[in-house]
Formats: C-alpha cells, sequence, structure tokens
C-alpha cells in the first residue's frame, strides 16, 4: 500500500458532521490538517460546526447542503463535490438516525433505510470514480453492532410487515447493510488503491434519538450515565482516515481501532453482492 503520510491536506468529505461523532471527528481532522467538506441539511447547525471545526484549526470549511433522504439531493450533492474537488480522499458515511414510526421518503423508499443505507449507497457509487482518480482514497462508514441479530428481509425491503417496535429492528437491519456494502465495495475496489471499511463507535452521548418521542429521548437519558462521550466514539473513525496502518485494511469491520467480527449475517459475500443489486435498483427507480 502507497504510504498515506497522515489526512494533512487531503480532501475529506464527511456526511453527518453537524453533532456527534461526526462532528467530533471533524474537528480531530482540521487539527490534523485535513480540508474538510461537511454535508448539512440545516443551515444554523451547519454554522455552528463550522464554527468549532474552525476553532479547532481549519481555516476554511466548506459545506453542501443536503437532504440525505432524498435521491435527487445525493446525485446533486454528488455533482457539486465532483464540481468543487478535483480529488476526494477520503469519503466519510457517517449520517443516520432511527424512526420510532415507519415512514417513507420523496422516493417512497421507507425512511430508515433511504438514510443509513441507500444514502451511502448511492453517494459512494457516484463518486467512485473521483476516488479511485484520487487514490490511494479511503471510504469509512459508520456502523453499529446493532446488526447483531438482524437479517435483511429481502422479501420486505421497504418494510412494510418487519419493521419492528419503535423503529430499532429496521434500525439494525441498516447497520447490517453497512456491513455488507462495506464488504462488497471492498471486494469492486481490490487492486485500485481505494479502501473500504466501517466501525462500531461504541455507544455515544449525542443528540441520536431525540427526534422520536418523549419515550425515546427518555431512553437516551438513561443510557447518557453509561455512553462515552463522542469524541472518544470518533477515536476509530479518525484512525481510519488518518492511520498509515488503517490503509493496509480493507473490508474491515473495527471497534475501538481494532478490527473485530461481525455477526455471520455481515459476512455472507452472496448477501452483499445480493445487496448491491438490489441497492444498485432502489437508486435507479424512478420516484414515485
Amino acid at each position: 500500500m502507497t504510504d498515506w503520510g497522515g489526512v494533512r491536506g487531503k480532501r475529506v468529505l464527511i456526511t453527518g458532521a453537524t453533532n456527534g461523532i461526526g462532528l467530533a471527528a471533524a474537528e480531530e481532522l482540521a487539527r490534523r490538517g485535513a480540508s474538510l467538506a461537511i454535508v448539512a441539511r440545516d443551515d444554523a447547525r451547519a454554522a455552528d460546526a463550522v464554527a468549532r471545526i474552525g476553532a479547532a484549526g481549519s481555516e476554511v470549511v466548506d459545506v453542501l447542503k443536503a437532504d440525505l433522504t432524498s435521491q435527487a439531493s445525493v446525485r446533486a450533492l454528488a455533482s457539486e463535490a465532483l464540481e468543487r474537488y478535483a480529488r476526494i480522499d477520503v469519503l466519510v458515511n457517517n449520517a443516520g438516525a432511527i424512526f420510532e414510526k415507519r415512514e417513507l421518503s420523496e422516493d417512497g423508499v421507507e425512511l430508515t433505510w433511504a438514510l443509513n443505507h441507500l444514502a451511502p449507497f448511492l453517494l459512494t457509487e457516484l463518486l467512485l470514480d473521483r476516488l479511485k482518480s484520487s487514490a490511494p482514497a479511503r471510504v469509512v462508514t459508520t456502523t453499529s453492532d446493532a446488526h447483531k441479530g438482524a437479517h435483511i428481509p429481502w422479501d420486505d425491503l421497504n418494510a412494510e410487515r418487519s419493521y419492528g417496535a419503535r423503529g430499532f429492528k429496521r434500525y439494525g437491519q441498516t447497520k447490517l447493510a453497512n456491513i455488507l456494502f462495506t464488504a462488497e465495495l471492498a471486494r469492486r475496489l481490490e487492486g485500485s488503491g481505494v479502501t473500504a471499511n466501517c466501525f462500531h463507535p461504541g455507544l455515544v452521548a449525542t443528540g441520536f434519538n431525540r427526534n422520536n418521542s418523549g419515550l425515546m429521548r427518555v431512553a437516551m437519558t438513561v443510557v447518557k450515565p453509561f455512553s462515552r462521550s463522542p469524541e472518544k466514539g470518533a477515536e476509530t473513525l479518525v484512525w481510519l482516515v488518518d492511520s498509515d496502518e488503517a490503509g493496509n485494511e480493507s473490508r474491515g469491520y473495527f471497534v475501538d481501532s481494532k478490527p473485530a467480527q461481525p455477526d455471520p449475517p455481515a459476512r455472507d459475500m452472496e448477501a452483499a453482492r445480493r445487496l448491491w443489486e438490489v441497492s444498485e435498483q432502489q437508486v435507479s427507480a424512478p420516484a414515485r
């Protein structure tokens, strides 16, 4: 593997960087000299994130606006990124959420699947040629040990029957999808100089799950004393982006900056190939 030499001066595009581990990672990467581009949906949160990242050490932080639940918006985001950046050295797919109630995106896709799986799938696919031309380059995706016990509902991909109580089951399915996506992406990238890895940040005290009802917010409040700080949760993300050591890894699932073994369904390469093909169909279908 070509020597990486750290992230200083490299273009890093990161989704979900206006709060939580994404913002903590962006701040640390700024300290290390990365050229950051963050994806945001809300202007006020974006401005706050830019101020914090700037204070950490980045003179210029680009903001790209997008609603990642919308495939048209993801396509517009990719188009803008390709127009702005001759190089993209690192793509971090970090944005994600859990939705207590089943909802549909403007494309007719269940919202958790649209945001947590199809958005990173589509964005990565659209930026893949630029990442290859920028090699050595890296794709890092945030997943979770919530994938444990999950299975992809092949006969119910839009979760009409299998959403589960308060969205936790569906969330686990999308986190499994993140790992399978990473595995198939890494297989397709072999020999290109672009690596693909994912990681579990641990239980982190962030704004995650605060978009839901009082009961869901209470649950996060209860577990907060047992949670990691966003900075601790971001450590593996930063390591995957910045370290030379991580450049020797691809198709990995990491916990605390070390390789870990995901559940058997997450190691099924036939399922990974099938998910890729199904996802291509989902992002090529016309909006409903």
